[in-house]
């Protein structure tokens, strides 16, 4: 069931989804469907043990911070190797 409800999520506007969607370009769509599925039962269990209630942020909240955590990995990287990232410069158009 869970496996089955992380498909469908797949194709939904929510933090899950984009998460499935971003892994499923990237590693297929098998393991994405394993790994939202495990989410599922994470929250599941959270929800039922603790009594937390989950609130979905939404689709773009999750990507914003997917770029924001690829965007410091890259400063990191770029700083151990001594150089220093700069922000490309917007081009307008005419």
């Amino acid at each position: 069931m869970l496996r089955l409800a992380a498909v469908v999520l797949g194709k939904t506007d929510s933090a899950l989804g984009a998460f499935y969607r971003r892994l499923a370009a990237r590693a297929g769509k098998a393991v994405a469907v394993t790994a939202t599925a495990r989410k599922i039962a994470t929250i599941f269990y959270n929800t039922l043990r603790y009594g937390i209630e989950y609130a979905d942020p939404g689709g773009d909240y999750y990507d914003e911070k997917y770029k924001a955590r690829a965007l410091e990995g890259l400063r990191r990287r770029a700083d151990a190797f001594g150089f220093t990232l700069q922000e490309k410069p917007v081009a307008v158009m005419a």
